[in-house]
Parts: structure tokens; C-alpha cells; sequence
């Protein structure tokens, strides 16, 4: 199986050589949970783009320094691409702007937030269950590095994760489209590098510090690994959903219904 990464952003130089790039961080993480995996690279950011979606069996959409509503000619033809994959149902992720960016494709809407920064360790609560990663009420623990939130979702979304800061946590399309806020890819270390990288540039440094103290004493809780794992089975599954995806209990839909009446912006 071949995921194509379709990369938004770079990592910071001074991360670059230890960590490297944006997608590295993807292939160690789901390459860890299914060494099969193959994956293909293109740098959106700078206009390079697949030239079909069936390119891949899967897609992911990566972070960013950008913000949606900068609306750059590669985010209108990186949305116009989202549209395809969804209407062709084929398997995508999409993490921090890669969430925004699927979310504001289909009708959405990011800003900016009113909460501040997200920054470190986040807890959320699943308000929907899925086998294999947890049920209605289980929690998450993720890294996250994010001021944008989507504020309002698209009405073919459905809520999968939430917290008070970020209620718009993690959604889902139908079968074939789920996307985070949080960064399931950023291990912990990885995580307390960017930080020390980008405070007091881009991040407010006291905010940044009470951050880094939470990471050193949250070792044990992160739980990027499970998340991998529940990924390749979503990759593998050509977006089917693990089972159990709506309702509870022994009768609950296998997965979630497929996307309809998608309303996508129109970019003007």
C-alpha cells in the first residue's frame, strides 16, 4: 500500500537535521505501526502536486506555519483537490491545517482563536466510539501546536474528539475522510524541540514554558502509538472505518454513512 504525504509546511531548520521534514514524521510513525507501508512525497507548499489522485491508496495532508484563510493559490488548488479525493472516497487524513483545510473545503470555517495557543500535551474527550481506538467517553492524549481552530464545521462532519479549548478536535466524513487538531506524528522530544525552537518568536515564551514543564511529566500518556496503529488499519481498510464506528454496543453500524450533500466554499 502507497500513502502519499502531500506536505504543507517545513520543519524549522534548527529541527530539520534531527527530526527532518514534515512527512519524515509521518513515515517513522505509521511505518513503526506497518513496516509494508510505502510512501510518496509531494511538496504542496511550493506548487508540487500529484498529477491524479489515484496515484496512492491514501492520502495525508500535513500541518503548517500557514493559516487557512490566507487563501495562497496552492490552498485553492490543494482544496480543489480534497474536493476529487472525497468525491472519489479515497482514504484521507489531514492533521492540524490538513483538519482546517478539509474542514474549510467542504464549508467550514477557520479562524484564528479566541482560546489563545494550544500547546503540549491535550487531553480530549471521544464523544463518538471507535473499535480499536476507544469508545464514546474514552480520552485521547495527543501533542498539539496550534492558534487556529475550526470554529465552525462543515454540516457533513461529524464529531469525533472534543475538548473545551478545542471542540472541533477530530472529524469525520463519512467512510473515507478523518482528520485531528492535534499531531499524533510530533513525539513528546520532538514536541519540546519545536517549542524551545519557536518561543519567543512565534509562540508567547511563558505559555511555551508551562507547556514544555507538562511534557517532561507526561511520559506514560501520549497516545500517538495507538493512534498509529488505528491509522493503518483506517489506510488498509481503503477508508473504511474501523468497525464500530457509529452507535454502541454489539449492534452498532459498522461504519460511519457515506458523505452526501457536501457543501463545499467557493473560493471568490
Amino acid at each position: 500500500m502507497k500513502i502519499g504525504i502531500l506536505e504543507t509546511g517545513t520543519s524549522p531548520q534548527a529541527l530539520a537535521a534531527q527530526y527532518g521534514s514534515y512527512a519524515d514524521l509521518f513515515v517513522r510513525m505509521l511505518g513503526a505501526a506497518d513496516p509494508g507501508l510505502r510512501f510518496e512525497r509531494y511538496q504542496v507548499v511550493d506548487g508540487v502536486f500529484p498529477p491524479a489522485p489515484d496515484l496512492c491508496d491514501g492520502w495525508i495532508i500535513t500541518g503548517s506555519r500557514h493559516g487557512v484563510y490566507e487563501d495562497l493559490p496552492w490552498m485553492r488548488r490543494l482544496s480543489d483537490l480534497i474536493l476529487e479525493l472525497v468525491a472519489q472516497r479515497r482514504p484521507l487524513l489531514g492533521i492540524c491545517f490538513g483538519h482546517q483545510i478539509i474542514a474549510s473545503a467542504l464549508g467550514g470555517r477557520v479562524e484564528k482563536s479566541a482560546r489563545g495557543w494550544g500547546l503540549g500535551v491535550h487531553q480530549y474527550q471521544q464523544v463518538g466510539p471507535c473499535k480499536g481506538l476507544g469508545g464514546r467517553g474514552d480520552t485521547l492524549v495527543l501533542n498539539a501546536l496550534h492558534q487556529d481552530q475550526v470554529v465552525e464545521k462543515p454540516v457533513t462532519a461529524e464529531v469525533f474528539a472534543s475538548s473545551d479549548f478545542c471542540p472541533y478536535a477530530a472529524l469525520r466524513y463519512g467512510d473515507s475522510v478523518i482528520s485531528f487538531q492535534a499531531h499524533p506524528e510530533f513525539t513528546l522530544d520532538y514536541t519540546a524541540a519545536l517549542l524551545e525552537a519557536v518561543k519567543g518568536e512565534r509562540l508567547p515564551q511563558a505559555q511555551a514554558d508551562v507547556a514544555l514543564s507538562g511534557l517532561r511529566a507526561a511520559d506514560a500518556l501520549n497516545d500517538s502509538g495507538r493512534v498509529a496503529r488505528w491509522l493503518v488499519e483506517f489506510f488498509r481498510r481503503q477508508g473504511l472505518m474501523p468497525a464500530d464506528c457509529t452507535g454502541s454496543g454489539a449492534n452498532a453500524t459498522a461504519c460511519a454513512p457515506r458523505i452526501s450533500g457536501i457543501n463545499p466554499r467557493v473560493n471568490t
